[in-house]
């Protein structure tokens, strides 16, 4: 399926957004979506070479899209892109927890340092983003965080015992950070993909979890940008705390 950035709506122009994991893939489609719509994008990665890159296309394209170095799992490289923001903006409207990494092994093959890298990237990563930036998403224009989970949290898959724990653990930090941040008017929610098309399983379109997804394909990333572009929006205002699950029917099975 080919989605189009045609007539999209200009849902958040004036809006200050940070996207993790924003280099290429997901990340780049949920940054194109965002600047797209009106926001000033910062995209964050440890991929110096694609993040430039991708931020250039985006620039090149009239958009407001910068790249900033980022390790997730780094409290100093978290302080010092907050520190940037700040000096720039003085706040931020939208966090994208996106950044994230997937290990395959049966649970008596994995190893304890593989576990704990699963871990401190896809969930401890989301933990810092929220602890480091919550000061700036306080001073916010209606914030909103949207946390990337996936279908393997609530469902669970055979080999993924770190990345579905990770995934399950960020729908727990979804709900908990939206009764902690209620009060300031910060909206917290999880997205939910399913199969997502990627250059690398391109060639392969009917693999992973395609024949147990009803419409029999995987998501095109931009179909789950405007899904977090909905999440982070004004159409969203009374939704907090809760999952938006976009995989062409997985968990109906």
């Amino acid at each position: 399926m080919t989605v189009t950035t045609e007539n999209i709506p200009h849902r958040l122009a004036g809006r200050v957004a940070l996207i993790t994991g924003g280099s290429r893939g997901q990340g780049a489609a949920h940054a194109l979506r965002l600047a797209t719509e009106g926001a000033t994008v910062y995209i964050a990665d440890i991929l110096d070479d694609d993040g430039h890159r991708t931020a250039g296309e985006l620039q090149a394209k009239g958009l407001d899209v910068t790249y900033a170095h980022l390790d997730v799992t780094s409290t100093n490289d978290w302080e010092d892109l907050r520190n940037k923001i700040s000096a720039a903006h003085q706040r931020l409207d939208i966090l994208v927890n996106n950044a994230g990494i997937v290990h395959v092994t049966p649970i008596a093959e994995e190893t304890l340092q593989a576990w704990n890298t699963v871990l401190s990237v896809n969930l401890t990563g989301a933990f810092l983003g929220l602890h480091t930036m919550i000061p700036l998403l306080r001073k916010g224009n209606r914030p909103a965080v949207v946390n990337t989970s996936s279908i393997f949290g609530p469902s669970g898959a055979v080999g993924y015992a770190a990345y579905a724990a990770s995934k399950a653990g960020m729908l727990g930090l979804t709900r908990t950070a939206a009764l902690e941040f209620a009060d300031d008017g910060i909206r917290v929610n999880a997205l939910v993909p399913g199969g997502v098309s990627t250059p690398l399983n391109a060639h392969e379109p009917g693999t992973g979890v395609v024949p147990e997804t009803p419409m029999g394909r995987r998501a095109d990333p931009a179909e789950l940008a405007a899904a977090v572009a909905y999440l982070v929006s004004d159409d969203a205002a009374f939704v907090t705390g809760t999952e938006l699950v976009v995989d062409g029917g997985f968990r109906a099975r």
